[in-house]
């Protein structure tokens, strides 16, 4: 899920009629279907991707999205009405969750949308009864051929650049993971005459448990089959150790690799996508900044430039 800020300022923007003129280059699709009045889609399919000995439920959802207008580009949001009303008695607000898939649909014929979907699940801190997020639960529990009340697409923040020759650097933590199976799909599995990716893309995911690593087999064979195109880095936190013998985090592989990133990240045609949960921003920022610093360049002004320049892509929740 993405945070409620954003649904603010969708729903802000919405409100505000732009210029005529100020209409951006690309078709991006925006709010076709409003809180008001949603597409009542089906669920084709809801299925664990968390294997035996990992944490927590984490569910891939594919919805029939078929009969209406609802269309989405990679890296957008769709918003989820569960049903039912609150403890007021008021309809459930909508929440955010990052497309898993490619504007073209895991069935690759343009009616579907997928979600992936972890089950919020937390202590209370008075109580110390357990709490179930109201959307995740609902979505999770979810039965092939129920209906669901899906909103927008939103979201123009972590768009794929249109130059096919780009070099895409991907840090996910748990369901982050989301947007860049949409990017790694569409670059590798595809094959759609309307883009033919021939630069290079990097992954980093971190994840407690190898049983946890979402998409697991899909990422090690597109590894195997595009060796030149593709780079795959897991962080796995209670099995790995970084170099000071602690728990390996994602930041952790960031500072490992922050020698050959930084040059990348000089080419005007890379673009960095960070996408999980937040407070992942720190340590990466702290891995680059200690290579920078070595080149006499202070990270947090080129990391701002890098934004200027359309280049440097975040959404953390």
């Amino acid at each position: 899920a993405m945070p409620a800020g954003e649904a603010v300022a969708a729903t802000a923007a919405e409100n505000s009629q732009p210029m005529a003129e100020a209409k951006p280059k690309a078709d991006i699709p925006v709010n076709i279907y409003r809180p008001n009045k949603p597409y009542i889609g089906k669920c084709l399919s809801n299925e664990e991707l968390v294997a035996e000995g990992g944490v927590g439920t984490v569910r891939h959802l594919i919805f029939d999205i078929g009969g209406g207008d609802l269309r989405y580009l990679e890296g957008q949001s769709i918003g989820i009405v569960p049903p039912g009303t609150d403890d007021k008695g008021k309809p459930h607000k909508l929440r955010l969750y990052s497309i898993a898939s490619t504007r073209h649909g895991d069935k690759l014929d343009d009616k579907t949308v997928s979600l992936c979907v972890r089950q919020l699940e937390y202590k209370h801190p008075e109580t110390g009864e357990m709490v179930y997020g109201v959307c995740s639960t609902y979505l999770c529990n979810l039965e092939a051929g129920a209906d669901v009340a899906i909103t927008g697409p939103v979201g123009k923040e972590m768009l794929l650049p249109d130059d096919e020759n780009a070099t895409v650097i991907m840090m996910a933590t748990g369901t982050g993971i989301a947007p860049f199976r949409a990017f790694l799909w569409r670059m590798f599995k595809e094959s759609h005459e309307d883009y033919k990716f021939k630069g290079l893309a990097w992954l980093f995911f971190g994840i407690p448990f190898s049983a946890n690593i979402l998409y697991k087999d899909d990422l090690e064979q597109i590894q195997r089959e595009f060796p030149d195109n593709f780079r795959l880095t897991y962080a796995i936190s209670r099995e790995q150790q970084n170099a000071q013998g602690g728990k390996m985090y994602i930041q952790d592989r960031i500072a490992e690799a922050a020698e050959e990133l930084w040059p990348m990240l000089q080419k005007p045609n890379t673009h960095t996508y960070i996408c999980g949960l937040k407070g992942m921003e720190g340590g990466i920022d702290a891995g680059m900044s200690a290579v920078t610093s070595k080149y006499g360049v202070d990270w947090s002004g080129y990391q701002k430039d890098m934004k200027k320049q359309g280049r440097w892509h975040v959404e953390t929740y």
